[in-house]
């Protein structure tokens, strides 16, 4: 393709049509007025027409593969040189042209009335005439006409372009934007998957880490509880893989595969017996009216596997009382308070983006987190939004 500056791609084909165009016109022009040579005319002028005026002409349509790159000096270079040569009438024609269409007002009228004006003055004088000479008006209008169109086919043209050129920056703009919204959804993705591999894991591997920092700390324990103790820590450690598993199955998953089920609301006595269990001596209150929508249900589930995992991470042998509450319309809310730690074991390490994490979670939810030190123990609370009718 040919890129020339000022102008689009074009390919070798568009450029000789336009060429070939050119020339027939020049050629027409040409056969017009040798048709209007004197039968037996001789002289300078006579040759200059079957010689000369070819050779310009020719000259001009070989200039005229420049014209994108020079359109203005190509164009007036053309236009001045068709004075003296009728085959060469063309060549200006499609130069005045080329020049409309690069949206270049000024100097395409200016060449626009030199062309009209070097055909008038110069044309009718430039080789005898069977006929004689034109009528002024006519010799006036015919050109301006011609002029005219070139330069408003021109104009056309170069609007198209540029319409064209516009809508393609649009496509490309829209595509650029279509990717960084899929990049953008992806980095969201990775980020919920984060907060899942975390809540899905932090719990269980905590309880293990607890279980295992009891055994660790009492050598006394007979043996029924050791095994107890033991088997716990394998249970929650097979979980924990199983529940990991199911999170990258996710991540793994085609496009037609469902995720797996969500916890929710119904899921969080399960969760805290499984916290019994494992040692932490725990309360459940629920008295919430009706179901939430799922989002709530699973925020509130999350919330409470977050308080406990801290609870047994932080507060060991703590009293931990769970409470749900809330009716649609009111909202729900959800609490977790210990009564601080009753003994000292060595803690788990901790990632330090759990409640960060989760409150993150529960403004998605369009709610509220609040969390603190209250007599010697901590309070994790939330209320989240329970539209009426829903659920």
């Amino acid at each position: 393709m040919i890129n020339d500056v000022g102008g689009p791609a074009i390919g070798p084909w568009h450029h000789a049509w336009r060429l070939l165009a050119a020339a027939a016109c020049g050629v027409l022009v040409w056969l017009l007025a040798a048709s209007q040579l004197p039968a037996g005319a001789t002289g300078a002028r006579i040759d200059w027409f079957f010689i000369g005026d070819p050779v310009i002409g020719l000259a001009c349509l070989v200039a005229l593969l420049w014209r994108r790159r020079f359109p203005v000096v190509v164009a007036t270079a053309v236009v001045v040189i068709s004075t003296v040569s009728t085959l060469a009438s063309g060549a200006a024609l499609l130069a005045l042209g080329s020049l409309a269409a690069r949206r270049r007002p000024v100097e395409t009228m200016l060449l626009a009335v030199a062309c009209v004006a070097t055909t008038v003055l110069f044309t009718n004088d430039l080789y005898p005439r069977r006929d004689g000479v034109d009528p002024l008006w006519l010799a006036i209008s015919l050109p301006t006409l011609i002029v005219g169109i070139v330069v408003a086919v021109g104009i056309a043209v170069g609007a198209r372009r540029e319409e064209v050129r516009s809508l393609r920056e649009r496509a490309e703009s829209a595509e650029r934007e279509q990717l960084a919204r899929a990049a953008e959804a992806r980095i969201l993705e990775r980020h919920r998957i984060a907060r899942e591999m975390h809540d899905v894991l932090a719990h269980r591997v905590s309880l293990v880490a607890m279980q295992a920092g009891v055994l660790g700390h009492r050598t006394d324990l007979p043996a029924e509880q050791v095994a107890v103790l033991a088997r716990g820590i394998a249970d929650g450690s097979h979980q924990a893989l199983e529940e990991l598993r199911d999170v990258l199955g996710v991540l793994r998953a085609g496009p037609d595969r469902a995720e797996p089920p969500q916890p929710g609301l119904t899921d969080v006595p399960a969760l805290v017996d499984d916290a019994r269990a494992l040692g932490l001596d725990v309360t459940f209150t629920n008295t919430a009216v009706g179901e939430p929508p799922d989002l709530v249900a699973r925020t509130a589930y999350r919330i409470v596997q977050e308080g406990l995992t801290n609870a047994g991470k932080h507060a060991p042998g703590a009293q931990v009382h769970v409470t749900v509450e809330g009716t649609p319309g009111d909202g729900l809310r959800v609490g977790i308070r210990d009564s601080g730690a009753a003994r000292t074991i060595e803690r788990p390490p901790a990632s330090g983006f759990g409640l960060l994490g989760l409150a993150e979670r529960v403004a998605l939810a369009g709610g509220e987190l609040e969390h603190q030190r209250a007599e010697g123990g901590f309070v994790l609370g939330a209320w989240l939004p329970w539209p009426e009718g829903s659920g």
